[in-house]
């Protein structure tokens, strides 16, 4: 996915932002696809690495007395949870 936006400061020249996605091969070598907006050439360009956070596999798998509980106290008297009950004659 790539976006072009233009930006201007007063007394300064044009500038375009440019977002897109590329990918840093093991070797550092950057590949990546530009907007047709961008010219051919040379141009500086600002990296911006977020923080992904790694996931971890499970020590051991996750049981049912793993999850957090909430006693809520009894149903209440009379509930119904039958479909009709819940949406009416239509069912929805």
């Amino acid at each position: 996915m790539a976006e072009c936006e233009a930006t201007a400061t007063k007394g300064h020249q044009r500038m375009n932002e440019v977002r897109t996605r590329v990918v840093v091969s093991p070797d550092h070598r950057i590949s990546g696809t530009a907007p047709d907006e961008v010219p051919a050439g040379e141009h500086d360009v600002t990296i911006t690495v977020t923080d992904r956070r790694v996931r971890r596999p499970a020590g051991r798998p996750l049981g049912l007395n793993d999850l957090p509980k909430h006693d809520l106290g009894p149903w209440p008297e009379g509930l119904s949870l039958r479909r009709e009950d819940m949406y009416g004659d239509d069912g929805r």
